[in-house]
């Protein structure tokens, strides 16, 4: 499959509960206040109607952007990835040794990345370097603050 999207089955459900709410809720919204906005007469000089016509263009292209991620996407099954090494859909605790913090983190593809919440995509630098490692492996990562050692103290499916 070309351009593959790695997702999650969370993360895959994320995006389509928003297509859902874009599509039934939010075209209808600005269907209604096109139709308002024609409603006052010349449409040429109507800052109205030039606004809900953009925001339905960027609406459009999101719905867009949306379906192409579904059709691309590849559901990660957590219960089928072996829990060995380090992979897609799994949780890793690690102990950065520079510093002796622990950290865990969820490996997930790109489009479902969100370090805030403790998901690095695969292809992060962390994310990559970490990529098939053993539990007790250690990995040097060149990361712009410098190079930083990482032990993996353990993998599991998140849950």
């Amino acid at each position: 499959m070309p351009d593959e999207i790695l997702l999650t089955k969370e993360g895959y459900e994320k995006i389509s509960d928003e297509l859902d709410e874009l599509v039934m809720v939010k075209r209808k919204e600005i269907a209604e206040r096109i139709k308002e906005a024609i409603s006052y007469g010349d449409i040429s000089e109507n800052s109205e109607y030039d606004s809900a016509k953009n925001e339905q263009a960027e609406l459009e292209e999101r719905i867009h952007k949306l379906e192409t991620m579904m059709r691309r996407a590849k559901i990660i099954n957590e219960n089928e990835i072996s829990k060995d090494r380090v992979n897609v859909g799994l949780k890793v605790k690690v102990l950065q040794k520079n510093s002796g913090q622990e950290m865990e983190y969820t490996i997930v593809g790109s489009t479902e990345a969100d370090p805030f919440e403790g998901k690095i995509s695969n292809e992060s630098l962390v994310g990559a370097a970490l990529l098939g490692k053993k539990k007790n492996d250690e990995v040097e990562i060149q990361v712009p603050d410098g190079v930083f050692t990482y032990k993996v103290l353990d993998i599991y499916r998140g849950g």
